[in-house]
């Protein structure tokens, strides 16, 4: 059995748009091109694919069990022609960087176009998922460097791991602006942002209060930094969130202040192993890393939070 390209794609198409007709528009191909790769691709893999109803296609349960499998497929013979599209002009190539919602929001935008400010000739695509999804398109090698919570759902990884200290972030005319540093005492019984309620953060905030017999009103969940940033800006209330997102300077009314005991974000930058990376690729990866650097947790990291150092590429305290 040998499946080609244009089977897998009008599977794709037939299951998003359930009829041959939009099916045939989305890709560009007559009505009857689209039931004859149906068809041939349906005796190829021995069953039915789609129940037909008045020429409605829905998704047989086999169909919904090769779904994933068939986007990958799709995914990874995308790139090989990309690749090969890109050798043919002799350009330097593109980069796939994929995360989950921490990272996508205030340091890979930045990142990118600074690169791209010294590498105009290569192209980008940043792709924001969950930490599971990123890990799994960076095993089967359909993206080349991924930024994740930790642990790593996945094997067959190369992983970095880059610890931060979280900090505590308010509106800056909030009383609690004014201390120098913030603790369970402090904001026990204050309108508070969580991540999900049960994220990484969300529980070592939960133990530490534990600990010191103070107790959170809880408000609302965010699920992304960038998010739980916002609802703060709005006057929705106090959260403990990554120090990249939290001590960016957006103009927002929103100030950060380090919280004690020290509450972690667990961050991997990950990439295929044992697979060497392209030029464009190693370029970026060593240029995320050092946009990294300011915020990890010990040495010039932690130093810089603690001093309250100011600057484009590194934290700072309002």
């Amino acid at each position: 059995m040998r499946l080609t390209l244009r089977q897998l794609e009008v599977f794709n198409a037939l299951f998003d748009a359930g009829s041959v007709s939009r099916a045939a528009d989305r890709l560009n191909l007559s009505q009857p091109a689209v039931s004859v790769a149906l068809g041939k691709l349906e005796v190829d893999i021995g069953f039915r694919l789609f129940h037909r109803d008045r020429g409605f296609f829905a998704p047989t349960s086999e169909a919904l069990l090769l779904r994933d499998e068939v986007q990958q497929g799709v995914a990874a013979l995308a790139r090989v022609e990309e690749r090969a599209r890109e050798i043919r002009k002799g350009g330097v190539g593109s980069i796939i960087v994929a995360s989950n919602g921490a990272m996508a929001y205030s340091l890979l935008p930045r990142v990118m176009a600074e690169f791209q400010r010294d590498h105009p000739e290569t192209r980008i695509e940043l792709r924001v998922h969950s930490s599971r999804r990123v890990a799994a398109w960076v095993g089967s090698r359909q993206i080349d460097i991924g930024l994740i919570d930790a642990p790593v759902p996945a094997a067959g990884l190369e992983a970095e791991l880059v610890q931060m200290a979280c900090v505590v972030i308010m509106r800056a005319d909030d009383p609690l602006a004014a201390c120098k540093e913030v603790g369970p005492s402090n904001i026990a019984e204050r309108a508070f942002i969580a991540v999900t309620g049960d994220h990484q953060v969300d529980r070592q905030v939960a133990h530490l209060m534990a600990q010191h017999g103070a107790e959170l009103s809880y408000r609302a969940s965010s699920y992304f930094y960038a998010i739980g940033r916002a609802l703060v800006a709005a006057g929705g209330g106090i959260a403990i969130i990554d120090p990249v997102n939290g001590t960016a300077e957006l103009g927002d009314g929103v100030v950060a202040r380090p919280f004690r005991p020290t509450v972690v974000h667990d961050l991997a930058v990950i990439r295929p192993k044992g697979q060497p990376m392209g030029l464009a690729a190693e370029r970026f990866h060593a240029r995320l890393r050092a946009a990294l650097t300011p915020y990890r947790m010990g040495g010039g990291a932690g130093q810089a939070l603690d001093a309250g150092l100011r600057g484009a590429a590194t934290p700072s305290w309002s």
